[in-house]
């Protein structure tokens, strides 16, 4: 039983990996040993999993679909495994899927409290600012922003991040300080994926408007809307922006005029038990205030 698990342990490896060696290290084992333990489940299931070269090996149609079934088999017996030991501990591996901006500044400063909690648990955090789908990339939990199209995916929305309008201290001492969203026109302004479009829409006081305003810049990174503002090249709009805020390099502009907020989701996939390790994250990071449960607009 233990050597059929872990035959399956390490195919899923390989397979999200996509390198035998990189598999089996993490699972304790060498290269020929990795090669033999697949080479054997191959042969006592039938089928080829695995197209090898010399750079790379690539699942086969077959391995594909084995994949998939063969991760709803380990994830059930997580639960299982979880359930059964009564004690809240987490084991395993939790593979997370995030964007770059995310990672830095919302989950690894908390990240420590949760991996001392957890000792037996071990994270994988795919930072990346490209689509990441969480079926083919083997990812257990994935946060997406802004609203979400339709999907097969489960979704549990965390938050709504605030939508802030920032500059630095050089430029507003240059061009001035806005007083009201009209005076926007007057500025530089940085589009950005917090604000994508150049029509800014704003509430106060039950007062609801929008002010156009001229761009510049524009950038498809929050990290780079930030960066930019630091720069002093003009003011932009960020979810995230609360270390440079705190640090002084960026000021908040127009506090009392709401700009609306950017929608922040954890994606599980569907049709597959969720991990207890993906839960225990995500409420975790509720807990701890990187995200907070949303009230709906």
């Amino acid at each position: 039983m233990k050597d059929r698990l872990t035959a399956l342990k390490l195919f899923a490896r390989a397979a999200r990996i996509g390198n035998f060696s990189s598999a089996g290290r993490q699972l304790g084992l060498s290269q020929p040993s990795t090669s033999r333990v697949i080479a054997a489940l191959e042969d006592e299931v039938g089928a080829t999993f695995f197209s090898r070269t010399t750079r790379a090996v690539t699942l086969t149609e077959a391995g594909t679909t084995y994949l998939m079934r063969v991760e709803a088999i380990l994830s059930e017996l997580d639960e299982a495994d979880h359930e059964a030991r009564g004690t809240g501990e987490l084991r395993g591996v939790l593979r997370v899927g995030t964007s770059s901006s995310f990672v830095r500044r919302e989950i690894i400063p908390r990240l420590s409290r949760f991996m001392k909690k957890h000792p037996s648990l071990r994270i994988e955090l795919l930072a990346s600012d490209r689509y990441q789908d969480l079926v083919t990339e083997g990812i257990d939990v994935g946060f997406r922003f802004g609203r979400l199209p339709d999907s097969s995916a489960i979704a549990r929305k965390i938050l709504h991040a605030p939508r802030i309008l920032t500059a630095s201290p050089s430029y507003l001492g240059e061009r001035g300080t806005p007083t009201t969203p009209s005076d926007l026109t007057d500025h530089a302004v940085i589009i950005g994926p917090a604000q994508p479009s150049p029509t800014f829409s704003f509430c106060k006081d039950g007062r609801i408007g929008s002010v156009r305003v001229g761009s510049q810049l524009a950038v498809t990174l929050d990290e780079a809307a930030i960066a930019s503002a630091v720069a002093g090249l003009g003011i932009a709009a960020s979810s995230m922006p609360r270390e440079e805020i705190e640090n002084g390099s960026l000021v908040h502009i127009l506090p009392d005029w709401d700009f609306g907020s950017m929608e922040i989701n954890a994606l599980f996939v569907s049709g597959k038990s969720i991990k207890p390790a993906a839960r225990a994250f995500v409420d975790f990071l509720i807990r701890e205030g990187s995200a907070r449960p949303c009230k709906e607009r």
